[in-house]
């Protein structure tokens, strides 16, 4: 053991492996220096506290930073801001490509700057996985992945040369093509180490990504979570993220899951139960002897899904289950035996000795008390048990109904066709995203399911579109070995290709006949998802009612092809002799399901499958590539544009907040608006100003792909900005979409946008006013990027969701909080006040009070005080610099005073 200085904390040791010896920073030394008992302290801590130990340099991670561990366990909590640095960054191409575009942005700023433009460079690893590009256009046929992957790489050449060139252009920079999985799954089963290694130093796996299921890596051990685009590419570059100790929610599990249950039906109730407890900004750990019988895979679907229970992380601890997962994924032996030894000796491997940390708080669940559910119709925390799930949608559909021309219990004629449609048809079961897909306990049940009702002669009803996207080829691998791929053709789950699809809105058109009778008839018509989101407009635009369920709940509501169905009690179709068929007489029991995942699910499938994971098509290594240290930027691209964000930059640092005077309220907004309705990912609308955009600049309807594929392009992006279809503007009672007034004027509705520029160009500023969790969702940046380019200088919320939260401060957009009690409705604001925002200091300190001036139109005032959400010291820099980009640009040509 070697102790490096007498007033660090940093303790190094030896750690021998096989035939290789490590060094790492002893998290049992650090304790005892601190005075405190290791095994108290949660293991996400441990991880945060050894990252600190490592970085441990007096300047931007002090002694104070490390102490604050040992007040944490007195207290539970901290208000202490410490700087974490992740091992790595994780990135899809939604938010990867607007990620790679702001760092070419940034290398022609820093080149006017006159700086040298090759230090704007990834300087930990960085995986782009292309998974959320692919749409379903061709489904229920053989060639559907055939298709589907041509139809991809046509509408995205433009943005698959950027990349190609970045991938050339950038250090550290890998890209997995398209046609290879979902990022979060080739995390799991490929990426992920656990524990790190560099230089022969280990030290637990962490990241951050651009995606908000990141934490799905939780389940593996492995600390990471979402942020936004922009954040992540500040860590690319070299910033710590900053953050304050969390507080940490243990999470006891107890028992196992019943016959007939999956893991989906546990993650919604623990989706359910935690949204309940109030977990936003947040670690949760699970523990307890439920652990014990837990699959590894079943934990990936746990901690996928803290973005939706509303934490920063969903984290299990290593454990034997853990070393057999990377076995079981064809990781080298060599790194599970360090794996393993690195735990218990920084006393992070739980086993019948380890002992429950202290935590801030706890909540418990027997697992044999889980039932088959769902969650829906538009949030992921409403979980509704199978039983009741007919009931409650015949409870909610005269409230979704609101264009009342067709009777609830109508059904109408499909032009064309020989069946008939009405409220509550299946219009899409789609097996899809990594939140279940990874699960081969659940893929195995879909195929069982699948095989059943094939033998019973059942089949899909006609007006249901299937699609079966998982996130690794051994998905498929493993389901062609068992048999089940061609049961699920059968029943219309044909491959339509390996990426994200339905869950982020790639769900394609339905039929025109179809899309023509529920538009015609204002029908109230459902999707089934095996997704993590199920939010408005979402899905697919038609689609009002999504609901969340496992993959074999997604083959059974194919089947039965209505929501009215009770899937629990009633027969869901009947058998080539006529007679009633039921689920139970479909569903697979534990044991056969098991008996076929250790049958037919092998090492050498991961190995065989990962082998070649970056090489790509024939048609991804034609692709051109451009040179060049800078983008030669094509100013007639559609998909990739220089973005305005440093035009104007100078290398000196900001300092002081500037009041916002007389700002019109551009949108004032309701609970639970996610970054889906602020910023759309799915299709881009034929009457939007996206769309005028596109058709002035010569594409073609056929050819607008969605929102989040134009990520790289700022026009389209802004214009998309609260443009989903679904959002609702108190300022327009009873008008949906993207609209406001413009004030200034005579009150005329406009599209926000539209709007927007007018208060642009007339020098308004704006605000916008919301409610409870404002930007829960997705981690997409484009949501902050696209209210600042709107000119919005404040959002002021009752509560905020932490990503975006994040975000906005990232692109300079102040972030307020109304005092407790307080909300747009007891202020009775109606949209037509003008919004003065002060501080008694013209210094920023996080937390700190700003004085809200509420002028009506009548000219009468109030006041009210708001609470300033930017939470730390490093927030506040990134905020007076225009964002944190701007702040990283401006320190790498010149550092700031308090970096100095």
């Amino acid at each position: 053991m070697e102790h490096t200085s007498a007033d660090s904390f940093q303790s190094k040791a030896r750690l021998q492996v096989g035939g290789r010896s490590y060094t790492y920073y002893s998290l049992p030394r650090a304790a005892e220096k601190l005075g405190i008992q290791l095994s108290h302290l949660p293991f996400s801590l441990k991880i945060l506290l050894e990252n600190l130990l490592r970085h441990e340099d007096g300047v931007t991670v002090t002694e104070e930073d490390i102490r604050a561990f040992a007040s944490w366990l007195e207290t539970k909590t901290s208000n202490r801001e410490i700087a974490y640095r992740p091992a790595r960054v994780l990135m899809q191409d939604f938010t990867g490509v607007p990620a790679v575009v702001d760092l070419a942005a940034m290398r022609d700023a820093m080149q006017r700057l006159g700086g040298d433009p090759e230090a704007i460079n990834p300087l930990v690893p960085v995986d782009l996985v292309i998974d959320h590009s692919v749409q379903v256009d061709s489904y229920a046929n053989n060639q559907s992945f055939s298709e589907n992957v041509h139809l991809e790489m046509l509408r995205n050449a433009e943005r698959y040369e950027f990349l190609r060139w970045g991938q050339k252009a950038f250090d550290n920079f890998r890209v997995v093509p398209p046609g290879t999985g979902i990022c979060h799954q080739v995390n799991l089963e490929y990426l992920a180490q656990v524990v790190w290694t560099d230089n022969d130093v280990a030290y637990p796996d962490t990241l951050v990504g651009t995606d908000s299921h990141t934490t799905m890596i939780n389940g593996l051990s492995v600390l990471g979570w979402g942020v936004g685009g922009i954040e992540a590419e500040a860590a690319m570059l070299g910033q710590p993220v900053s953050m304050l100790i969390p507080e940490v929610i243990g999470f006891k599990l107890l028992g196992g899951l019943p016959e007939g249950t999956t893991a989906t039906d546990l993650v919604l109730t623990v989706t359910n139960m935690l949204r309940k407890k109030g977990v936003v900004g947040k670690f949760v750990e699970f523990y307890g002897p439920g652990l014990d019988g837990l699959k590894l895979a079943d934990r990936a679907t746990i901690a996928n899904m803290a973005p939706e229970y509303g934490a920063t992380c969903g984290i299990f601890p290593i454990d034997g289950e853990t070393i057999r997962y990377l076995q079981l994924t064809g990781r080298e032996e060599e790194r599970a035996l360090l794996v393993e030894a690195y735990a218990k000796v920084q006393d992070m491997w739980r086993d019948d000795q380890y002992q429950d940390p202290v935590y801030t708080d706890t909540l418990e669940l027997d697992m044999g008390t889980v039932e088959p559910s769902l969650a829906g119709p538009r949030r992921p925390q409403d979980k509704v048990a199978l039983s009741a799930v007919a009931k409650a949608f015949t409870d909610v559909l005269p409230e979704m109904n609101k264009e009342e021309k067709t009777a609830l219990d109508a059904r109408v004629p499909v032009i064309g066709t020989d069946y008939d449609m009405g409220h509550g048809d299946v219009a899409i079961a789609a097996i899809t995203s990594c939140t279940n897909t990874s699960n081969p306990s659940v893929m195995m049940a879909a195929g069982l399911v699948a095989r059943k009702a094939r033998t019973l002669g059942l089949k899909p009803k006609p007006w249901v579109k299937t699609s079966l996207a998982p996130g690794s080829k051994v998905v498929t691998e493993y389901l062609e070995k068992a048999g089940l791929q061609v049961d699920l053709d059968e029943m219309g789950f044909n491959l339509v290709g390996y990426g994200c699809t339905t869950c982020i809105g790639n769900s394609g058109p339905l039929k025109d006949e179809i899309e023509q009778c529920v538009r015609d008839n204002a029908l109230v018509v459902a999707s089934v998802l095996s997704g993590n989101r199920n939010f408005e407009g979402r899905v697919h635009p038609l689609v009002k009612a999504n609901y969340l369920a496992s993959p074999p709940l997604v083959v059974a509501y194919a089947l039965a092809g209505n929501m009215h169905v009770d899937l629990a009690a009633s027969p869901i179709g009947k058998d080539k002799n006529g007679q009633d068929v039921y689920l139970r007489d479909i569903w697979p029991s534990s044991e056969e399901i098991q008996q076929v995942v250790e049958t037919f699910v092998t090492s050498d499938m991961f190995r065989a499958k990962y082998s070649d994971v970056f090489s790509g098509t024939p048609e991804w290594k034609q692709i051109r590539v451009a040179t060049g240290k800078t983008y030669a930027w094509d100013t007639d691209s559609t998909y990739v544009q220089n973005p305005p964000y440093f035009v104007g930059i100078s290398a000196e640092h900001g300092g002081a907040f500037h009041p916002v005077n007389n700002a019109r309220i551009l949108a004032l907004l309701g609970d639970s608006i996610t970054t889906d309705h602020i910023s759309p990912a799915g299709n881009i609308a034929k009457n939007s100003p996206a769309a005028r955009y596109l058709t002035d600049h010569g594409v073609m309807p056929a050819d607008f792909n969605s929102y989040g594929a134009r990520r790289g392009n700022h026009e389209v992006m802004m214009r998309g900005t609260f443009a989903n279809i679904r959002i609702h503007n108190e300022m327009l009672p009873g008008v949906e979409g993207g609209y406001t007034k413009h004030l200034t004027g005579d009150g005329e509705q406009l599209s926000i946008y539209d709007a927007a520029m007018r208060y642009k160009h007339e020098g308004v500023p704006l605000v916008v006013i919301a409610g409870k969790e404002y930007g829960t969702g997705s981690s997409r940046d484009w949501a902050a990027k696209g209210t600042k380019l709107l000119g919005v200088e404040a959002v002021i919320a009752e509560s905020f969701e932490r990503i975006h939260r994040s975000n906005l401060v990232g692109m300079g957009v102040l972030p307020l909080q109304f005092a407790e009690g307080v909300t747009r409705k007891t202020l009775h604001l109606k949209g037509d006040e003008m919004i003065t925002l002060t501080s008694a200091s013209a210094a920023i300190t996080p937390g700190m009070p700003v004085q809200c001036t509420i002028t009506r139109a009548d000219g009468t005032t109030e006041v009210t005080e708001l609470l300033c959400r930017i939470d730390t010291l490093d927030e506040i820099d990134y905020y007076l610099n225009g964002g944190i980009l701007h702040y990283v640009l401006k320190s790498l040509c010149k550092p700031s005073r308090r970096a100095a």
